[in-house]
């Protein structure tokens, strides 16, 4: 059974190691302890990662954020992926640092790149994996916080919240939304 792995982040070395790219950071582990590299493809970067008897097709979209849902409707559309194999990966401003919280389908909260998603594919029910940053930022600087690179120690941590995401993806895969929520849902 195929299923469509998406960690949401903007291309460009400008943006590497920054809050937003969160999803970018967690497949880009992901690879590196599978042993396997990225390809460009149409509308993103992927590649594919066995797991029980499943592939996990990983894809960082190649569009920015805020035009993710082409990316994600092509490669499920490509691979025959249904909506309710598909798993995002995106940053939450609404959770503290460190925070992980898996869902299996609701609103966009406002990220406007779950919103393209939504829009593309035709619905939220899809699993979402929200990884906290936080909102420690003055009014107006929204945007500035969201793109600020990570500091040493939060890439530090990024290594373990990115094992629990893993594993995570690798639950739902085999055992379903129900009880990889039960295992990632955590607090800092």
């Amino acid at each position: 059974m195929n299923y469509l792995v998406v960690g949401l982040g903007n291309i460009g070395a400008e943006y590497q190691n920054t809050r937003h790219n969160m999803g970018f950071i967690v497949l880009d582990a992901w690879a590196q302890a599978s042993n396997t590299v990225f390809s460009s493809d149409r509308y993103g970067s992927v590649t594919e990662v066995p797991f029980r008897g499943h592939k996990l097709l990983l894809l960082k979209p190649s569009t920015f954020m805020n035009l993710s849902g082409k990316a994600v409707r092509y490669w499920m559309q490509e691979k025959k992926i249904p909506l309710e194999r598909v798993i995002v990966i995106c940053d939450d401003l609404n959770l503290p640092f460190g925070t992980i919280r898996m869902r299996r389908g609701g609103s966009a909260g406002g990220h406007n790149g779950l919103k393209n998603i939504e829009e593309l594919v035709g619905g939220q029910d899809y699993a979402r994996i929200r990884l906290g940053i936080g909102n420690e930022y003055s009014r107006g600087q929204q945007i500035d916080f969201v793109l600020g690179r990570l500091s040493a120690e939060e890439l530090k941590q990024m290594e373990e919240i990115s094992v629990k995401v893993i594993e995570g993806v690798q639950l739902f895969a085999t055992q379903g939304v129900d009880r990889a929520m039960n295992v990632v849902n955590s607090k800092k």
